[in-house]
């Protein structure tokens, strides 16, 4: 008898489990949430799930939009989550059927993503530009076209402070944050409270911007009762040397630079952070090489690190640069509502919040342009960076 001869033994392959049992927990689930929101949404008098206290919100589309109460959120949100599930169960159950075509699977995947960016995205853009030329009375209501004066409003003699903090602070931010951040990450790197000094200066970009407004409104100014300790603790400084006190953030342009200090204080941490990691990437051999050729101190700082880190240099300093121009929340909260703290971010709500779709429109057209050339000054550099490499 020949080894062929000999039966192989036979491998029993364990029986896969049925999953189709999932997709139709799926379907029972968002078909119950549905009939549940139908049900609420038809029973006599109106459900509070649905309706307002006074009965007179309307019970789907107003619901959706404009939810009043939280128990109309709660819905929103539920109605939400089913949506999304059934349209990556439709997704999935596309993909696992192998008679589909490619393209098909293509536009399933990509088609989600690219019917909400064109909804929530370009359309908006859109509809900001088609207001920036029109005119609107008192109560927001447009009444015609206004050509190009919504942006002529934005040039005016009194939005002049405006426009001048705008570019400082474009300017002014990026570069002290990111200078801050440099030298910060250089000094601690690779020494023994690493952790701990970094997460300090990290700390504040762990903070929302009103609340570091908050704690920075009490450095700069608060007004002391007659006789009682100052509670500013610039101002508290500032006595205690003999100075009158004053409201720092009051006064122009120093009301500018006390605000900007603040972003500075929370874009720190970030460009530390990137700059650190980036300084950590650089090899250790051309490090060594450079000390054995004699460079030590600033000279190796100057003509290894920095280039070896400047593609993450060039990134952080747009990345801050577009956070400043956008930034409303420091002027909002700290700027006392005073015209001479005002950035473009900040006027854009303001005419938003006085009914003013016009020329809030025009503001957010202009930030979208200064944002132009930051980006594209962005994607130079890192071809250059990539070009070298």
């Amino acid at each position: 008898m020949t080894q062929t001869d000999v039966a192989k033994p036979s491998v029993s392959t364990p029986p896969q489990r049925s999953r189709s049992w999932i997709s139709a927990v799926v379907w029972i689930v968002i078909a119950a949430l549905v009939g549940g929101v139908i049900y609420l949404s038809l029973s006599p008098g109106g459900s509070p799930l649905l309706y307002n206290s006074s009965g007179s919100h309307s019970w789907f589309v107003d619901m959706i939009f404009q939810p009043a109460t939280v128990a109309q959120k709660l819905v929103v949100m539920v109605l939400a989550i089913a949506a999304f599930l059934a349209v990556m169960a439709f997704i999935l159950w596309v993909v696992d059927r192998t008679s589909v075509p490619k393209g098909v699977l293509i536009a399933g995947f990509i088609g989600p993503v690219v019917l909400a960016l064109a909804s929530g995205l370009l359309w908006s853009a859109i509809k900001t530009i088609i207001q920036s030329f029109q005119k609107f009375d008192q109560f927001g209501t447009e009444i015609g076209w206004a050509g190009w004066a919504n942006y002529g409003h934005v040039f005016t003699s009194a939005n002049t402070h405006m426009l001048i903090n705008t570019v400082v602070w474009i300017f002014v931010v990026p570069i002290f944050a990111t200078t801050f951040g440099l030298v910060y990450a250089v000094l601690v790197d690779r020494t023994r409270f690493e952790a701990a000094a970094k997460a300090l200066i990290f700390l504040p970009m762990a903070i929302s911007m009103v609340a570091a407004s908050v704690i920075w409104k009490y450095v700069y100014f608060q007004p002391a009762p007659e006789g009682q300790p100052e509670i500013g603790l610039l101002n508290a400084i500032v006595r205690a040397i003999g100075i009158t006190p004053v409201n720092w953030t009051a006064e122009y342009p120093i009301g500018t630079f006390a605000l900007i200090v603040v972003m500075i204080w929370i874009q720190t941490g970030l460009a530390m952070t990137l700059l650190s990691a980036s300084i950590k990437a650089i090899p250790d051999e051309i490090i060594e090489a450079a000390r054995i050729d004699g460079a030590s101190g600033w000279r190796l700082f100057r003509s290894i690190t920095v280039p070896s880190i400047r593609p993450t240099i060039v990134v952080v300093i747009t990345t801050i640069a577009i956070a400043s121009l956008k930034t409303f929340d420091i002027v909002n909260v700290m700027g006392n509502n005073l015209t001479d703290n005002n950035i473009l971010a900040n006027a854009f709500y303001n005419w938003m919040s006085v009914q003013q779709p016009g020329w809030a429109g025009a503001a957010a057209v202009l930030i979208f342009v200064v944002v132009i050339p930051v980006i594209v000054f962005n994607v130079r550099q890192m071809r250059k960076s990539e070009a070298v490499r």
